[in-house]
């Protein structure tokens, strides 16, 4: 690319114009043009809607795994994957362990967690009581924000509050933990993290940076266990290879973050 990726102006073009400013601007060739002119059946206009600087859309290619018995049903589980040999894998898995029952399943309930930060707090521990105090509080602010999802069967849960020590000083850290049902609830909790971020320094003096979800979503939990049979997977040697390799996962972070 020969000339600035300075581009004022960017965000206000349609998606049309800002793919032929990148063409003209990275050289691609009338090829490439096309190939990101075709957007598969997503309707660019909706693209435009979902993030920023759309000039495209890139397809995912969906599998469908089979042979799946989960908790005595049968199913069929679609997987969008561009890399070859997983849903083959899947497959393989899901039939050799059948005969065994299949796959059975269990949850911990769909629970999220907004934290809001607190600093400048005088006494740090006594500001950690009288949130706590204010559970009821807390849980009528958080419910009001989204009262459908109060509708459907979620909503606030409980609330955690604890004392951290920094570099930059003791911060209170407040958990609101909330049931989003199926959603994913990024934006549930998010805006009853706002909503509440004021109340609690009104009730403790302090003032409030972060209010914003957690990704650590330990408290949604999701479990599957099934049975293979040895003679299914290949004998003696590969089943102690399979063990061996879940206690390296089960000993060791770096294995444990790639092992499937």
């Amino acid at each position: 690319m020969s000339k600035t990726s300075r581009i004022p102006g960017f965000h206000t073009l349609s998606p049309a114009e800002r793919l032929a400013k990148v063409v003209e601007l990275c050289g691609l060739d009338e090829a490439a043009h096309r190939q990101l002119e075709n957007t598969g059946n997503l309707n660019i206009a909706l693209a435009d809607r979902l993030i920023e600087n759309v000039i495209g859309v890139m397809a995912i290619p969906i599998g469908i795994a089979t042979n799946m018995v989960i908790d005595g049903r049968e199913v069929l589980i679609p997987m969008a994957t561009e890399e070859s040999s997983v849903v083959a894998a899947v497959c393989n898995a899901a039939r050799q362990c059948r005969d065994s029952g299949g796959f059975v399943t269990s949850t911990s309930g769909p629970l999220m967690i907004a934290q809001i930060q607190l600093v400048d707090v005088p006494d740090p521990h006594s500001a950690r009581l009288k949130i706590l105090e204010q559970r009821e509080a807390i849980k009528a602010v958080c419910d009001e924000v989204d009262p459908v999802l109060v509708r459907i069967g979620g909503g606030f849960r409980d609330l955690e509050v604890r004392v951290l020590d920094t570099k930059a000083g003791p911060m209170v850290i407040t958990h609101i933990i909330v049931d989003t049902r199926d959603a994913m609830g990024a934006n549930a909790v998010n805006s009853m993290a706002e909503k509440l971020a004021p109340h609690i320094a009104g009730w403790t003096g302090g003032r409030t940076y972060l209010r914003i979800l957690s990704n650590l979503a330990d408290r949604r939990v999701a479990r599957a266990r099934a049975v293979w049979k040895t003679e299914e997977i290949g004998g003696p040697e590969v089943r102690d290879g399979i063990l061996s390799a879940y206690y390296f996962a089960a000993a060791d972070p770096y294995r444990a973050a790639t092992h499937n």
